[in-house]
């Protein structure tokens, strides 16, 4: 078998496909099933075994996640009617409750094996969602012109660009098949593409796309994932020995640079007074690298609230420390970044600042400049990490 990604896609579709007539029949299924203690006439027995049979064809056509596929159990209507009344006549509440789970048992294997697969299908496909958004991450910057100062509205796009980004969402469409719910926004994208006047470019490049985007980012980076654990019961932990030293200091080497960028999405989109976090294409950037954009929300008890666009820029460097070079750098990229205007530069690594760098930072921030400049170095990470275990444990950093 070919290894191509559309070949993947088309397994894919094939087990949905399955998974999608294994539903329909046990909906009516269902149906078939009475409730209480009845015994079926000879055309329901028939019946329902003829379904049920093609419930067992079509779940022996599915393959296995991880190695997991359990049986479906054996059943027909004489004997579900056989155990309700067993458990009738044994007249124990656990007993009539273990009848019926067995019963939906196979409702349950389906379920089960749905959701299994939806995990599995979405790692799948998160390398290719995230190629087929940074695509359409570049494609709009380089759209964004179109629609700056005064434009007609009317105007059609006509753009190459534009084209880039219909086709992308519609590599982003295939790729969450069935098993993802469109992102909120979803329709209201399809809908400003397929006009394509500049109205709709507006609409798409300062609502549709970055809540579309928000949301496929929340799916690709498995937000709802379990994390493995060594343990299955709590208690397990009373045997360990509660000496030594704890240590504070964070394996920042578990992290590759593309993590470390997530490590820092997660804090800013799940912290309270900040909203509409995003990645943004870093432009005319050589290493081809992401900055992270956030809007940080301050409110005042007397002057209200107030909004500040905040642009962070992420350095996993394990060995290398910000030096002035580096962020002055950082500093002119921001006159590049289109509106609206920045109004904090957080400069964020998994090391150090030379000491020149923050002598440079200070002076630069006491001057009667605009542009704000934040320092987040490890020792930063390790104070915001050390009330945050949930975030400490999804990125493997102790």
């Amino acid at each position: 078998m070919s290894n191509s990604l559309n070949d993947m896609l088309r397994q894919l579709e094939i087990v949905e496909a399955n998974l999608a007539k294994a539903d329909t029949i046990l909906t009516s299924i269902n149906k078939l099933i009475p409730g209480g203690v009845v015994f079926p006439s000879s055309e329901e027995s028939v019946t329902f075994d003829s379904q049920y049979r093609q419930l067992i064809a079509i779940y022996a056509a599915l393959p296995a996640v991880h190695g997991w596929k359990p049986e479906l159990p054996t059943q027909d209507l004489d004997s579900i009617a056989q155990s309700r009344l067993d458990a009738l006549e044994v007249g124990e509440i656990e007993y009539t409750i273990a009848t019926e789970r067995e019963i939906e048992l196979p409702h349950r294997i389906v379920g089960e094996y749905r959701t299994r697969f939806d995990q599995m299908r979405r790692a799948l496909v998160r390398d290719a969602i995230k190629a087929a958004v940074d695509v359409i991450d570049k494609a709009i910057s380089r759209l964004q012109p179109r629609i700056a100062g005064d434009f007609d509205s009317h105007d059609s796009v006509c753009d190459d660009s534009f084209e880039e980004v219909r086709s992308e969402v519609k590599v982003i469409d295939v790729l969450l098949g069935s098993s993802v719910p469109r992102p909120s926004g979803w329709n209201d994208l399809q809908r400003h593409l397929r006009f394509g006047l500049l109205c709709d470019l507006y609409d798409i490049v300062n609502q549709d796309w970055p809540s579309v985007r928000a949301s496929i980012e929340g799916m690709v980076y498995g937000e709802s994932e379990p994390i493995p654990t060594a343990i299955s019961d709590l208690n397990e932990l009373g045997s360990f020995k509660h000496t030594g030293e704890v240590v504070t200091k964070l394996q920042w080497e578990q992290l590759s640079e593309e993590d470390f960028e997530r490590l820092v999405y997660s804090l800013i989109s799940s912290e309270n007074g900040y909203a509409n976090p995003q990645w943004l294409t870093k432009t005319n950037a050589p290493d081809r690298g992401r900055d992270l954009s956030v809007t940080r929300v301050l409110r005042d008890g007397l002057s209200g609230v107030r909004h500040e666009r905040v642009i962070l820029q992420c350095k996993h460097w394990k060995s290398k420390s910000v030096g002035i070079s580096d962020v002055s750098v950082l500093k002119d990229q921001m006159a590049l970044l289109p509106p609206p205007k920045i109004d904090t530069l957080v400069i964020a690594t998994s090391g150090r600042f030379s000491s020149d760098a923050v002598d440079y930072i200070e002076k630069h921030n006491q001057s009667d400049r605009s542009l704000r400049i934040e320092m987040w170095p490890e020792s930063h990470f390790e104070m915001l990490l050390a009330s945050r275990p949930a975030l400490v444990a999804q990125f493997s950093l102790r």
